[in-house]
């Protein structure tokens, strides 16, 4: 799923940094959700039903609030400041179903997935969803805590 980029015809971004730390968010989670889905339906998932249950393991705050922390320890300095910049970010209501923690954590990762996007920095994109994937397969063996 190398080079996952798109659409061709916009200008690039040209400082993502400056873009607010919602706005990256609200970028990294469809970016997340498209890599998910294009995941599952190459895994071979047909039904929409299946695909949407499967597609939930990844996309959830609890999820995606660990993905980060397991992260924290190989992200660079740059990476690390946009990420608490969306950890940090007060969107103005509160999740549904998740906790607050959590959904801040989960957060920041899109806020760094939305960044990387921008930035074009498609192979650390890669990177970081093998990772996701890796914590969703240790999820289903039951060796869920364990993410090194």
């Amino acid at each position: 799923m190398a080079n996952m980029h798109f659409p061709t015809y916009l200008p690039p971004v040209e400082k993502p940094e400056q873009i607010s730390p919602l706005a990256l968010a609200y970028i990294g989670d469809a970016v997340l959700e498209l890599y998910v889905r294009t995941y599952l339906v190459w895994s071979g998932k047909q039904n929409v039903n299946i695909l949407h249950k499967n597609a939930v393991q990844f996309v959830n705050a609890s999820i995606q609030a660990k993905l980060l922390k397991s992260l924290e320890d190989d992200l660079t300095e740059e990476e690390i400041t946009i990420a608490k910049r969306g950890r940090n970010a007060k969107s103005g209501h509160a999740p549904k179903n998740a906790d607050m923690l959590d959904y801040r954590f989960s957060t920041g990762l899109e806020c760094l997935i939305g960044y990387l996007y921008l930035k074009e920095d498609y192979r650390r994109l890669d990177e970081i969803f093998k990772i996701l994937l890796q914590i969703v397969e240790e999820g289903k063996t039951g060796d869920a805590g364990n993410t090194n």
